[in-house]
């Protein structure tokens, strides 16, 4: 389950707003606030969030996309 309280510290402590992560993905940001926070498992938002650098780990990745935290 991902926790979005821990997700969203994460991109605060790096000054990485959700609208950079939208606009990185090409998605609008409700998209990318509800992936955050378990709502949705957007593909595009979690390929963003992973390319921002959000650790894997914190995005309790959808079994098809494990593996790709370093991609």
């Amino acid at each position: 389950m991902r926790e979005g309280r821990k997700v969203r510290a994460w991109m605060v402590e790096r000054d990485i707003s959700v609208s950079d992560v939208a606009r990185r993905a090409g998605i609008a940001r409700s998209i990318v606030s509800e992936t955050v926070h378990g709502r949705r498992n957007n593909r595009k938002a979690l390929r963003a969030l992973l390319a921002v650098g959000c650790p894997g780990r914190l995005l309790a990745l959808p079994e098809d996309m494990k593996g790709q935290e370093a991609a």
